[in-house]
């Protein structure tokens, strides 16, 4: 009854075309986009800004960054914390040594970094694929332990290996504090969010659904599959360097290589898996499951009386993700973002039946 389009005509293709052509829809967002800046800020406590609120704005960002590489072009990577790391430490060094940058230019210069080193091993996608292209990218999250703990430069010569960051700076506004950071993160994915939705809407992104639907027929219909796959890399690891930067920078303010392992590469596919291949909307809600569980695990049996040991709460947290990750792939391969896209349809049909 109230989320129908009926009545809302479109008079030119802008209209028809547009990221959200209910209005419904656009109404939602606005308020849910005046919420994120203007009331959570006032109300929510500094732990829930660093424990939960911008990890998940990061760690979206980068889920977006790998969605549009396996969800959107079909090629499997289990590597992608190695270009995180890239991000991290190419705006390390881009801070220390030009130290006149700008922050936004030091975020932009990690990300291309990024993106040429995931061109560099995009590259055996042309011959390869599935498990094979898979094993490929395992070889970038280890070579990329390798050097960052071994080559001293890109660590200033720290002894313990270990890098550290100074506060961030954006003409003359200093962002230090937790809802500072949450402001700042919130506008680059928001701006991140509208980029990457233009860019699978339109001709690159039909380009990289064909590579993954079937791509001798997209090659015979004169999709370039070069193209095709190395752009899907590079926009992928552009994505995922400059959230790599901002886990540095914004999150950890301190690191080691460590920070960035193959454990962090599996979560960030746990989250796509979860919350959605091939959808935007299922990385936001892929990563906020994978913040939000283990704080709910620790918390929850506190309020129900119930003791639970911190490594028990973690292997229960490992044991919803793998049972979570089969189940999704049975019975909803499309993940979270489907459910909710069967709840708009459902409430589309409320309250008749057919």
């Amino acid at each position: 009854m109230f989320y129908r389009e009926n009545g809302q005509f479109k008079s030119n293709y802008a209209s028809d075309q547009q990221m959200l052509p209910i209005l419904q829809d656009r109404v939602f967002m606005g308020l849910l986009l005046v919420f994120a800046f203007g009331a959570v800020p006032l109300f929510v406590s500094d732990y829930v800004f660093l424990s939960l609120l911008i990890p998940f704005l990061i760690l979206t960002l980068a889920a977006i960054g790998l969605n549009i590489l396996v969800g959107y072009c079909g090629q499997i990577s289990i590597g992608h914390a190695a270009f995180m790391s890239v991000g991290a430490y190419a705006a390390y060094n881009l801070a220390l040594r030009l130290p006149q940058l700008n922050f936004l230019v030091v975020l932009v210069l990690a990300g291309l970094i990024a993106a040429a080193v995931g061109i560099l091993f995009g590259i055996p996608s042309l011959r390869i694929k599935g498990l094979y292209l898979a094993v490929a990218t395992l070889a970038a999250q280890f070579f990329t332990d390798w050097l960052f703990a071994r080559v001293k430069w890109f660590t200033n010569y720290s002894s313990s290996g270990s890098v550290s960051t100074a506060p961030i700076e954006l003409f003359g506004w200093k962002v230090d504090s937790p809802a500072e950071k949450y402001l700042f993160l919130l506008g680059v994915l928001v701006v991140f969010t509208v980029v990457a939705k233009n860019l699978v809407r339109g001709h690159i992104g039909r380009a990289w659904m064909s590579m993954r639907d079937m791509d001798v027929a997209a090659e015979v219909i004169g999709i370039r599959p070069v193209y095709a796959k190395l752009t899907a890399f590079a926009v992928s690891s552009f994505y995922v360097g400059v959230a790599g930067a901002l886990w540095g920078f914004v999150y950890l303010g301190a690191w080691e290589p460590l920070a960035f392992n193959l454990s962090l590469s599996l979560n960030l596919l746990f989250m796509i898996i979860i919350g959605g291949m091939g959808s935007l909307l299922g990385s936001y809600f892929g990563a906020a499951f994978i913040v939000a569980l283990p704080i709910l695990l620790d918390q929850v049996p506190n309020w129900l009386g119930v003791e639970m040991s911190t490594a028990l709460a973690s292997h229960l947290a490992s044991m919803i993700f793998g049972s979570l990750i089969v189940f999704f792939l049975i019975v909803e391969p499309h993940g979270l973002a489907r459910l909710w896209a069967i709840g708009k349809e459902k409430l589309r049909l409320w309250p008749f039946p057919h």
